[in-house]
């Protein structure tokens, strides 16, 4: 008996663990500046644990970036007022992010203008820790 209240304490002990090592933080995008994008939305990711806004973003030169922006999770967003239908392939938006601190073209969103013009914030836990930029042109 004491040898099978052992295991399950070891099972239980795995399961409450994993979650917390299969989540991550923030630490990898750049806390000191924001970046504001405008693009053409190529796919919106409506998934657990997070959701996603792909889309490219013509540059000066007459070339196209595509950019990756990690959302916080849906059951989160939904609490503010997002919906799985909100954004679509096609969509023009525009996207305050934390760029990642390894240059690469992802972020985290922070803030998104839909194409009908309304402003959605995005719940990050201590937003207030990312200091905004002025948008660039």
């Amino acid at each position: 008996m004491a040898r099978r209240t052992g295991l399950w304490s070891v099972v239980l002990m795995i399961v409450m663990v994993a979650p917390a090592l299969a989540h991550h933080s923030f630490a990898v995008y750049d806390h000191t500046r924001t970046l504001t994008i405008q693009g053409t939305v190529t796919k919106f990711q409506w998934t657990n644990p997070h959701g996603f806004i792909e889309l490219d973003v013509h540059q000066n030169d007459g070339s196209v970036k595509h950019y990756s922006v990690e959302l916080t999770s849906i059951n989160m967003m939904q609490r503010v007022g997002w919906r799985s239908n909100m954004i679509k392939p096609g969509d023009k938006v525009q996207i305050v992010m934390a760029p990642l601190l390894s240059g690469e073209p992802v972020g985290l969103g922070l803030e998104v203008v839909l194409a009908d013009g309304k402003t959605m914030g995005l719940p990050v836990p201590a937003i207030g820790s990312f200091k905004r930029s002025e948008p660039q042109e």
